[in-house]
């Protein structure tokens, strides 16, 4: 079985993370995505962070489509970071394929990620494109260290088959919703 992996905040969760999903399960032609809800994010203030809770149940209300499963599997295990996450996905279920998609947001801070390094060389990624953000992105750090191990987009259907390294920028999809755009000022969420 292939596996999308979507981490993040999800704070709120919203019609991109959505949007991702599918076009993620059709381009990478997974089997299911998991949306993985993190208790924080240690690269932003969590201070306006909603509890797990309530962003897990809104999160389903969002997805609203059997191949994507809301999970908070982090606070469940006691990590924090996506490499231990990762690690700890391929040691309890080493059957299931797995690639970990993000949006070029994240590509272009990628190299700040604890063991960002140790992600690549354990799972695909797939990276989907976030206007304005590609050029950016496709100049990270990250990406100029990862530059050799780019597959082309065309054989994007066959990335959960590949070894990690490997990696993905996928085009097509243009929105530009995002959840700091959805939070007013006091940290509630917008209606959405």
């Amino acid at each position: 079985m292939r596996i999308g992996l979507l981490g993040g905040s999800f704070n709120p969760p919203h019609q991109a993370h959505r949007a991702i999903s599918l076009f993620a399960l059709k381009r990478l032609q997974l089997d299911r995505v998991w949306w993985l809800v993190t208790p924080g994010n240690p690269l932003k203030d969590n201070g306006g962070l909603h509890a797990l809770a309530e962003r897990a149940a809104a999160a389903r209300k969002v997805a609203a489509d059997p191949r994507i499963e809301i999970s908070c599997l982090e606070s469940v295990i006691g990590t924090r970071y996506t490499a231990d996450t990762i690690d700890y996905l391929r040691r309890r279920a080493s059957r299931l394929r797995f690639v970990w998609i993000m949006g070029a947001d994240n590509l272009a801070q990628f190299h700040r990620w604890q063991k960002w390094q140790h992600i690549a060389a354990q799972v695909p990624i797939a990276v989907v494109d976030r206007p304005p953000r590609s050029f950016r992105a496709l100049n990270a750090p990250a990406a100029r260290a990862l530059a050799r191990y780019r597959v082309a987009e065309a054989d994007a259907s066959r990335l959960a088959d590949r070894a990690a390294p490997a990696w993905v920028y996928l085009t097509g999809l243009k929105m530009s919703l995002s959840s700091t755009g959805l939070r007013n000022p006091d940290g509630s969420w917008k209606s959405f």
